[in-house]
């Protein structure tokens, strides 16, 4: 075989997860089955590259053919939404006779499950049900606040076997909007800084005040009001802000006084607080919170944060 087009077979293996390369290669259709079968994933990612390069060596692999390959890796529909609902399901109700499993495909490729749960002995509980959204070929999963606690790590390792993943590492992010959730994970709310020109403010200066002094104060308040903009824009960007409800701070800290015989300075338990943030839309209400005047610009990074951070609670602690 030619270098470079083996070369070209082992990049394109190299971007495929290994979790998908079976699903890919099997795509493919140039290897036979038995050929797949001597193929070992437990292995360097490189050297199992090695491997079928072999393979499509010995098979007489053309440029033709790579180039179908290139083409099924760029595939974003590989992924089998039946098979991934019959072993989601498989896995649960072998670790639980009682369960109910529901599925609807909603808009945006998501895949929406109810999950209804009951015991060894007892029918599933319809009331207290588990709703888990799950976007195929992404590392991201949401789910519903369940009241049945014991039900999570089943669900988690369900999950994890259905989507071939390694992990599933959990945010504590909550929300009612779904819409939002999703627009914070996949990145897709604007915080951007993009630059406008806009002609300047026309200035009303009152007949009955010196004209210079009050030139010299709206010219002041005007390049105030502007920088305020500019910091605030360049945090939170253009676009309408992904609509939360609330955020946490959990606080702990240490009186520190140079002053003796302070009773705060010698207590040996931190100080702890909880602070509550709470609105209708929160973020786009502490976006407004510079230009209104009521808080300094920049704002402060522990609140402006909340979207790059992908949570609202947060336990902060002195060094």
């Amino acid at each position: 075989m030619d270098e470079l087009l083996a070369e070209f077979i082992k990049r394109l293996l190299l971007k495929i997860p290994i979790s998908e390369i079976m699903t890919i290669l099997r795509t493919w259709g140039f290897l036979s089955e038995s050929q797949l079968q001597t193929i070992t994933l437990r292995q360097r990612k490189e050297l199992l590259a090695q491997d079928v390069v072999q393979l499509c060596e010995e098979s007489g692999v053309s440029l033709d053919d790579v180039a179908l390959l290139d083409i099924i890796c760029e595939d974003v529909d590989l992924f089998d939404i039946e098979q991934f609902k019959s072993s989601f399901t498989k896995i649960l109700r072998k670790a639980l006779k009682n369960v109910m499993v529901s599925f609807r495909e909603a808009e945006e490729k998501a895949l929406w499950i109810r999950i209804a749960w009951g015991t060894q002995r007892t029918m599933p509980n319809q009331y207290k049900a588990t709703y888990v959204v799950y976007y195929p070929q992404t590392p991201y999963v949401f789910v519903s606040s369940s009241r049945m606690k014991s039900s999570i790590p089943l669900l988690g390792q369900a999950l994890v076997i259905a989507t071939k993943h390694h992990q599933i590492i959990k945010k504590d992010f909550r929300s009612r909007y779904l819409d939002s959730l999703v627009s914070i994970v996949f990145k897709q709310y604007n915080q951007a800084f993009e630059t406008h020109n806009s002609p300047a403010p026309v200035q009303e200066i009152s007949p009955w005040q010196d004209t210079d002094e009050d030139v010299r104060i709206v010219h002041e308040h005007t390049v105030e009001k502007e920088r305020i903009q500019r910091v605030t824009q360049q945090v939170f960007g253009d676009y309408p802000q992904p609509r939360l409800e609330f955020a946490q701070y959990q606080l702990e800290t240490r009186f520190q006084s140079n002053l003796n015989r302070s009773i705060l300075a010698e207590r040996k338990e931190p100080l702890r607080c909880l602070i509550k943030f709470s609105s209708p839309h929160l973020l786009e209400a502490l976006k407004s919170l510079a230009p209104a005047g009521i808080a300094d610009a920049p704002l402060s990074p522990l609140l402006s944060c909340i979207p790059k951070k992908g949570m609202n609670y947060f336990k902060i602690r002195d060094k």
